[in-house]
């Protein structure tokens, strides 16, 4: 029997590998996933939502639309409590230059530079949505912990490296992918859209 096939609305090969050991964890093997690399270019709306949910599921109808394929998106980034909330959908793009993650964390830093580690909390935020021939299904998930003084580890991506998840010493970027995966943002979101995507397989 061949594998349904659903898009991952996303170039970032990370965010595959993370859906599929998700879906490994899961049991869910049925599902065969393909990156906006595998499918034929079509026009992808800009991210202008005010929420990640809406930005989410704006990437997945686009996705579902021109290609017919069930499609998954998300939408992430972080919230400092003491920058009311910001970076939040503005997080790639935080420094001005779309995915420099250096840029971003080292503006970050400056920011909180003179912020005491008591008021340094702060969530990763991911919205997952599916938009398929069944519907549409978007869910939250978020990641508590506050914002380190210096970076540290070299997995992960992004905001990883400055990200200390609450009861945990080490960053998010010191963590293995398993590790990451059961408690992260993207990592919880992810799990509440097994039920829809076990439909699909």
């Amino acid at each position: 029997m061949r594998s349904a096939r659903l898009l991952v609305a996303s170039r970032n090969r990370k965010k595959l590998a993370e859906l599929r050991r998700v879906l490994d964890a899961a049991g869910l093997t049925g599902l065969a996933l393909v990156s906006l690399d595998d499918v034929p270019a079509f026009d992808e709306a800009p991210e202008t939502g005010a929420t990640f949910e809406d930005n989410a599921l704006a990437k997945a109808r686009d996705a579902f639309a021109a290609t017919g394929l069930a499609s998954v998106a998300d939408d992430s980034g972080l919230e400092v409590a003491a920058l009311n909330g910001m970076p939040g959908v503005l997080s790639a793009r935080w420094s001005g230059n779309h995915g420099d993650d250096a840029a971003n964390t080292a503006l970050l830093l400056a920011q909180l530079r003179d912020v005491p580690d008591d008021r340094r909390g702060a969530a990763f935020v991911s919205a997952c949505a599916l938009a398929g021939p069944s519907g549409e299904v978007v869910v939250r998930g978020e990641w508590p912990g506050s914002i380190a003084r210096e970076p540290r580890g070299d997995g992960g991506f992004g905001y990883d490296p400055v990200f200390l998840p609450d009861g945990s010493d080490r960053t998010a970027a010191e963590l293995s992918p398993e590790e990451k995966d059961a408690v992260s943002h993207r990592g919880r979101a992810l799990a509440l859209l097994v039920p829809a995507l076990r439909d699909l397989a």
